[in-house]
């Protein structure tokens, strides 16, 4: 239980820290990136950026309260499910936003000759690909929690 509750600990700092950070990341680093850009640009990558950083504190809060949960030993109740959904959709849709964007972004490349360069596409693709990997997993992990619960259930009607 001592190692458990170091591990939650240290968590909820590194949640504290990454929510932190993406603050300063939503509130100045990306309107200076994008500061020289033109505003046909600027404006959809920025509110994209955006949905994306205000989906990942999402996250982060539905990871806070599922630690809640598991400190009163409530992790595989229904309580539970509700805040794994939220991160799930939270996922979906920030990768749907990403991947909107991406494909706009390579439209956009793809039909400037004097932009055609192959190298951002791929590595769009790649990030798109890469981004669909914590909302699938999450599925994943409901399904476990979901069969976790059930089997507790059971067990406790056995008992």
């Amino acid at each position: 239980m001592l190692r458990a509750r170091w591990s939650v600990l240290l968590l909820r700092v590194v949640l504290v820290l990454a929510a932190l950070w993406l603050g300063v990341l939503a509130v100045l680093s990306i309107p200076g990136q994008l500061s020289d850009e033109a505003l046909a640009f600027r404006i959809p990558a920025q509110a994209v950026l955006t949905i994306v950083v205000a989906a990942v504190l999402v996250v982060i809060v539905c990871t806070w309260r599922l630690l809640t949960l598991v400190q009163h030993d409530r992790i595989f109740s229904e309580a539970s499910m509700r805040w794994v959904d939220a991160i799930v959709w939270a996922l979906a849709v920030s990768w749907a936003v990403f991947a909107g964007g991406a494909a706009v972004l390579v439209g956009v490349i793809f039909f400037t000759p004097e932009l055609r360069d192959p190298g951002l596409p791929m590595l769009l693709f790649g990030m798109v690909v890469l981004s669909a990997l914590p909302a699938l997993l999450m599925l994943v992990m409901r399904g476990l929690l979901r069969q976790a619960i059930d089997d507790r259930a059971e067990l406790e009607e056995v008992i």
